[in-house]
């Protein structure tokens, strides 16, 4: 049996850069979403909104360049867990990395939704086809399918969600809990999109569990930069 304060360097490492990753996803998301997008969308006033991009173009393609930062991250995030899990089963790590790839697919392909605005006001539209009032809700529709498309992506996020914490509670690498608090998280998201297409009236009832995939995801997260894997005979 081998000294249980030894360790293949490989999966601490591997862990490691995984936590890196997760950090910059968890980071530039939010800052994405909060930061920017909340600063410059006014909910139900398209003018506004509008006026907002056009004053601050730079922060709006600030927007665009986290989120690009944030699913480039992702890949390689999905491959470093692939890697460090494969262990414990290699078909469903392959599986929770193939969902993962697929949302950030997804998003990436949102992007263009989300700087359709940006063209839109900045008279890639002919002036002459629509009055102001059209192009600004022009603009405000693109950002309003931007959203629905990132919950789109949250589907098959929330399914590699529910495999990465199987994963997690199995491997000996990881407190069982933080596997069951990424479980959860998966529920969180696939109730939360479902419920988004679905039955829109009751989004206001999930969004407070949202808090439940940032703890979830904050604390492996952290896990995997401070800790990296847990020894283990």
């Amino acid at each position: 049996m081998a000294n249980t304060s030894s360790i293949n360097p490989l999966p601490r490492t591997t862990a490691r850069v995984a936590g890196v990753m997760y950090l910059v996803i968890i980071v530039f998301g939010i800052a994405s979403e909060v930061l920017i997008r909340g600063s410059l969308i006014v909910a139900g006033d398209a003018a506004a909104t509008a006026e907002n991009i056009m004053v601050s173009p730079g922060l709006f393609r600030a927007g665009f360049a986290a989120d690009a930062i944030m699913l480039l991250s992702d890949v390689a995030l999905a491959v470093l867990l692939f890697q460090l899990l494969k262990p414990v089963s290699e078909m469903l790590s392959l599986m929770a990395a193939a969902f993962r790839l697929t949302q950030a697919a997804v998003l990436g392909f949102n992007l263009m939704n989300f700087y359709a605005p940006m063209l839109i006001l900045g008279g890639s539209v002919s002036p002459d086809a629509f009055d102001p009032g059209q192009i600004h809700g022009l603009a405000s529709f693109f950002l309003t399918l931007h959203g629905y498309g990132y919950d789109l992506g949250l589907l098959f996020f929330g399914v590699s969600n529910l495999i990465l914490g199987y994963l997690v509670v199995k491997s000996e690498y990881f407190p069982g809990v933080l596997g069951w608090g990424l479980f959860a998280a998966g529920v969180v998201y696939l109730a939360g999109s479902f419920a988004r297409f679905l039955a829109p009236g009751y989004i206001s009832y999930i969004e407070p569990a949202y808090i439940v995939p940032v703890i979830a995801e904050v604390s492996f997260c952290l896990w995997l930069l401070i800790k990296g894997v847990r020894n283990q005979a």
